[in-house]
């Protein structure tokens, strides 16, 4: 399959970490590292741990790659701001990656990061007598944001580690390429 040019993904958010401080798309790109994000949310029975095992898979093989290392930061979006508090998020993103950042926020800050990413999300199943018993219909995609939070990748459900790995490593390698190049004008 091939494509031409690159969809026009990601802008200005703000949303809450783990921790319980701001972060904003700027926030990012402060430590200059890639982020590889992921939108679900913590009480999701299957799809999400298995994304966010994905996610952590990913991310060690590219620490352990003597030409990469430790610059992708995996980064946890909550598409469920109603149950998915900073405590709840903080809980949940220690079974997957240390350094995984968990974020959240309010609906509207949550919904404005999904729109920057073509997120869809939507409550199904919700139960007539447990207002706070339902699951999320959302995308399941991983997207690859540069240090300067530009889009660069994204990885479906059937993208498969060694795969995402290796186009990973080679969008490093481009985007250092590149900064050599502009240096040494």
């Amino acid at each position: 399959t091939k494509s031409i040019g690159k969809p026009k993904l990601g802008g200005q958010w703000t949303l809450v970490d783990h921790t319980g401080r701001a972060v904003t798309d700027a926030t990012l790109r402060e430590k200059g590292e890639f982020a590889l994000l992921y939108f679900g949310f913590t009480y999701c029975p299957d799809i999400c741990p298995a994304e966010l095992i994905k996610m952590k898979n990913i991310v060690e093989k590219l620490d352990a790659l003597d030409d990469v290392g430790p610059v992708v930061l995996p980064v946890f979006i909550s598409v469920d701001p109603k149950r998915d508090g900073v405590a709840q998020i903080a809980h949940y993103i220690k079974d997957f990656h240390p350094r995984m950042v968990g974020l959240t926020g309010t609906p509207e800050q949550v919904s404005k990061a999904c729109r920057a990413f073509r997120v869809y999300h939507s409550i199904a199943d919700q139960d007539a007598e447990d207002e706070d018993d339902y699951l999320v219909d959302h995308s399941i995609v991983m997207y690859l944001i540069g240090p300067d939070g530009v889009f660069l990748d994204f990885y479906t459900q059937l993208t498969e580690v060694d795969e995402a790995v290796e186009r990973i490593r080679n969008m490093i390698k481009e985007s250092r390429e590149e900064l050599k190049n502009e240096e040494e004008q």
